[in-house]
Protein backbone atom coordinates (compact mmCIF):
# COMPACT_ATOMS: atom_id res chain seq x y z
CA UNK A 1 0.00 0.00 0.00
CA UNK A 2 1.28 3.37 -0.33
CA UNK A 3 2.72 5.33 2.25
CA UNK A 4 0.60 8.39 1.48
CA UNK A 5 -2.54 6.15 1.47
CA UNK A 6 -1.67 4.68 4.61
CA UNK A 7 -1.58 8.06 6.45
CA UNK A 8 -4.50 9.77 4.98
CA UNK A 9 -6.43 6.66 5.66
CA UNK A 10 -5.70 6.86 9.44
CA UNK A 11 -6.37 10.41 9.67
CA UNK A 12 -9.40 10.29 8.20
CA UNK A 13 -9.96 6.96 10.83
CA UNK A 14 -8.92 9.33 13.53
CA UNK A 15 -11.01 11.96 12.22
CA UNK A 16 -14.00 10.03 12.93
CA UNK A 17 -13.49 8.33 15.82
CA UNK A 18 -13.21 11.85 17.35
CA UNK A 19 -16.04 13.25 15.90
CA UNK A 20 -18.20 10.31 17.06
CA UNK A 21 -16.18 11.42 20.62
CA UNK A 22 -17.24 15.16 20.50
CA UNK A 23 -21.04 14.07 19.75
CA UNK A 24 -21.06 11.42 22.45
CA UNK A 25 -20.36 14.73 24.56
CA UNK A 26 -22.52 17.27 23.65
CA UNK A 27 -25.80 16.09 25.42
CA UNK A 28 -26.15 15.13 28.91
CA UNK A 29 -29.76 14.30 30.65
CA UNK A 30 -30.79 13.15 34.64
CA UNK A 31 -34.14 12.64 36.04
CA UNK A 32 -34.95 14.00 39.46
CA UNK A 33 -38.27 12.86 41.12
CA UNK A 34 -41.67 14.51 41.32
CA UNK A 35 -43.67 15.40 44.32
CA UNK A 36 -46.89 16.74 45.19
CA UNK A 37 -48.35 17.53 49.13
CA UNK A 38 -51.73 17.99 49.06
CA UNK A 39 -52.90 19.28 52.62
CA UNK A 40 -55.88 19.63 54.42
CA UNK A 41 -58.34 22.65 53.00
CA UNK A 42 -58.76 25.40 55.48
CA UNK A 43 -62.53 25.56 56.46
CA UNK A 44 -64.39 27.48 59.31
CA UNK A 45 -67.54 26.48 60.71
CA UNK A 46 -69.98 28.71 63.32
CA UNK A 47 -70.88 27.26 66.44
CA UNK A 48 -71.93 29.93 69.36
CA UNK A 49 -73.79 33.40 68.02
CA UNK A 50 -72.94 36.66 69.25
CA UNK A 51 -75.44 37.62 72.03
CA UNK A 52 -75.61 40.88 74.06
CA UNK A 53 -77.93 39.78 76.29
CA UNK A 54 -81.15 41.41 77.98
CA UNK A 55 -80.70 44.93 77.00
CA UNK A 56 -82.72 47.92 78.90
CA UNK A 57 -83.28 50.88 77.11
CA UNK A 58 -82.69 54.09 78.32
CA UNK A 59 -83.38 57.71 77.70
CA UNK A 60 -79.35 57.65 76.96
CA UNK A 61 -78.39 54.99 75.35
CA UNK A 62 -75.04 54.08 75.31
CA UNK A 63 -72.31 50.53 74.17
CA UNK A 64 -72.11 47.52 75.49
CA UNK A 65 -69.24 45.38 74.80
CA UNK A 66 -68.67 41.54 74.80
CA UNK A 67 -64.75 40.71 74.68
CA UNK A 68 -63.42 37.50 73.41
CA UNK A 69 -63.83 35.32 77.10
CA UNK A 70 -67.57 36.02 76.95
CA UNK A 71 -67.63 38.83 79.58
CA UNK A 72 -70.15 41.62 78.97
CA UNK A 73 -69.58 45.35 79.79
CA UNK A 74 -71.87 48.63 79.47
CA UNK A 75 -70.71 52.28 78.80
CA UNK A 76 -74.24 53.13 81.23
CA UNK A 77 -74.48 50.96 83.65
CA UNK A 78 -78.56 51.12 83.20
CA UNK A 79 -78.36 49.31 79.97
CA UNK A 80 -77.91 45.73 81.22
CA UNK A 81 -79.16 43.97 84.26
CA UNK A 82 -77.36 41.37 86.33
CA UNK A 83 -79.73 39.23 87.44
CA UNK A 84 -81.46 39.54 84.51
CA UNK A 85 -78.83 38.93 81.69
CA UNK A 86 -80.43 36.85 79.27
CA UNK A 87 -77.87 34.86 77.14
CA UNK A 88 -74.54 36.71 77.02
CA UNK A 89 -71.90 35.40 74.59
CA UNK A 90 -68.67 35.90 72.02
CA UNK A 91 -69.07 34.26 68.80
CA UNK A 92 -66.93 31.44 68.50
CA UNK A 93 -66.11 29.53 65.37
CA UNK A 94 -64.01 26.39 64.84
CA UNK A 95 -61.11 26.74 62.28
CA UNK A 96 -59.72 23.16 60.72
CA UNK A 97 -56.92 22.48 58.26
CA UNK A 98 -53.22 21.22 58.04
CA UNK A 99 -51.22 20.92 61.69
CA UNK A 100 -49.32 23.75 62.13
CA UNK A 101 -50.32 26.03 59.41
CA UNK A 102 -50.56 29.75 59.93
CA UNK A 103 -53.78 31.06 58.67
CA UNK A 104 -55.68 34.64 58.88
CA UNK A 105 -58.89 35.27 59.71
CA UNK A 106 -60.86 38.01 58.68
CA UNK A 107 -63.53 39.75 60.35
CA UNK A 108 -66.19 42.88 59.29
CA UNK A 109 -64.26 45.69 58.86
CA UNK A 110 -67.71 47.96 59.40
CA UNK A 111 -70.70 48.01 61.27
CA UNK A 112 -73.31 46.12 60.70
CA UNK A 113 -77.16 46.85 61.70
CA UNK A 114 -79.59 44.41 63.88
CA UNK A 115 -83.44 44.85 63.57
CA UNK A 116 -86.16 44.21 65.64
CA UNK A 117 -88.15 43.51 61.91
CA UNK A 118 -89.95 47.01 62.66
CA UNK A 119 -88.40 49.87 62.96
CA UNK A 120 -85.40 49.98 65.66
CA UNK A 121 -81.77 49.21 64.67
CA UNK A 122 -78.66 49.11 66.35
CA UNK A 123 -75.01 48.49 65.38
CA UNK A 124 -72.26 46.14 66.42
CA UNK A 125 -68.99 47.10 64.90
CA UNK A 126 -64.81 47.16 66.88
CA UNK A 127 -64.76 42.92 66.55
CA UNK A 128 -61.61 41.68 68.62
CA UNK A 129 -60.53 38.17 68.11
CA UNK A 130 -58.75 35.64 70.50
CA UNK A 131 -56.86 33.54 66.89
CA UNK A 132 -53.52 32.54 66.96
CA UNK A 133 -53.57 32.28 63.27
CA UNK A 134 -52.09 28.80 63.78
CA UNK A 135 -53.50 25.32 63.78
CA UNK A 136 -52.29 23.16 66.50
CA UNK A 137 -53.62 19.99 66.05
CA UNK A 138 -55.39 20.91 63.11
CA UNK A 139 -57.62 22.97 64.60
CA UNK A 140 -58.46 26.26 66.64
CA UNK A 141 -61.33 27.59 68.85
CA UNK A 142 -62.04 30.93 67.76
CA UNK A 143 -63.93 33.59 70.03
CA UNK A 144 -64.59 37.05 68.53
CA UNK A 145 -66.16 40.23 70.57
CA UNK A 146 -67.77 42.98 69.70
CA UNK A 147 -69.63 46.46 70.26
CA UNK A 148 -72.90 47.00 70.30
CA UNK A 149 -74.21 50.83 69.82
CA UNK A 150 -77.70 51.56 72.04
CA UNK A 151 -79.44 54.35 71.20
CA UNK A 152 -81.26 56.99 73.47
CA UNK A 153 -84.96 55.29 74.30
CA UNK A 154 -84.11 52.35 71.78
CA UNK A 155 -87.00 50.30 70.79
CA UNK A 156 -87.81 47.40 72.36
CA UNK A 157 -87.59 43.95 70.72
CA UNK A 158 -85.57 40.97 69.72
CA UNK A 159 -82.97 42.65 67.46
CA UNK A 160 -81.35 40.11 65.11
CA UNK A 161 -79.19 40.24 61.88
CA UNK A 162 -80.45 38.55 58.38
CA UNK A 163 -76.68 37.67 57.74
CA UNK A 164 -75.11 37.10 61.03
CA UNK A 165 -71.42 37.57 61.91
CA UNK A 166 -69.34 36.59 58.86
CA UNK A 167 -65.49 35.69 59.31
CA UNK A 168 -63.60 34.37 55.96
CA UNK A 169 -60.41 32.32 56.76
CA UNK A 170 -57.35 31.81 54.75
CA UNK A 171 -54.08 30.26 54.82
CA UNK A 172 -51.23 32.62 54.93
Amino acid sequence: MNKNFTITLLIAAAMIVFSMNMNAQQTSSDVVATNATVITPIAVAGNTPLSFGDIVGTTAGGTITISTDGTRAASVNDLVMTSQSGTVSAAQFTVTGQDGYSYSLSVPSAAYAITNGATGTMDVDTFTTNESGTLTGGSEIVNIGATLTVGASQEAGNYTSPDGLSVTVQYN
